[in-house]
């Protein structure tokens, strides 16, 4: 498993998670910037996500859903705030309607994703910022901290394949 660590942290309102991968900045970066990449990572593998809005600029926006098991729909999306390729992306990120609307919904995250090089390897810190700790709390009791953790365990393969290519 890459994921290296999870801190939950309610006085700082955040929810931290720290992984490393055998592949360059360039290469890891570009799991966001390729929404087909992203959405073979993004979401548990019980809830894998689909992009169907990816604009990877600054004040672009994505939007998305994951499919759970049974069909049901959960919509996302973001709106990229910072984007200093290959080594830090921000967004703003909460709930969707079916047509991509914000809804409200749990209130709004700030993610900030760095990616330093640490040996060979990149390391990839994924830092999200809360509107309050009852949101955090809310959201880790929906599986948040659980979700990232299955999600980024799935990077790996992903990366092998492109590595013997």
């Amino acid at each position: 498993m890459t994921v290296i660590s999870t801190e939950k942290n309610p006085e700082a309102l955040s929810l931290t998670l720290v992984a490393e991968f055998d592949a360059g900045a360039e290469r890891v970066w570009q799991l966001f910037e390729d929404p087909r990449q992203l959405e073979r990572w993004w979401g548990p593998p019980t809830y894998p996500a689909t992009f169907y809005k990816h604009e990877f600029v600054p004040g672009g926006q994505a939007s998305y859903y994951m499919t759970g098991p049974d069909g049901d729909k959960s919509h996302g999306w973001w709106e990229f705030t910072s984007i200093n390729a290959p080594r830090q992306l921000e967004f703003d990120d909460g709930f969707a309607d079916s047509d991509g609307n914000p809804t409200g919904e749990y209130g709004i995250s700030h993610a900030t994703v760095t990616l330093e090089t640490v040996g060979e390897r990149t390391r990839m810190t994924i830092l999200s910022i809360f509107e309050s700790e009852e949101q955090l709390e809310q959201l880790v009791q929906m599986g948040m901290e659980e979700g990232m953790k299955q999600a980024v365990g799935q990077i790996d393969s992903i990366l092998a394949e492109h590595a013997s290519a």
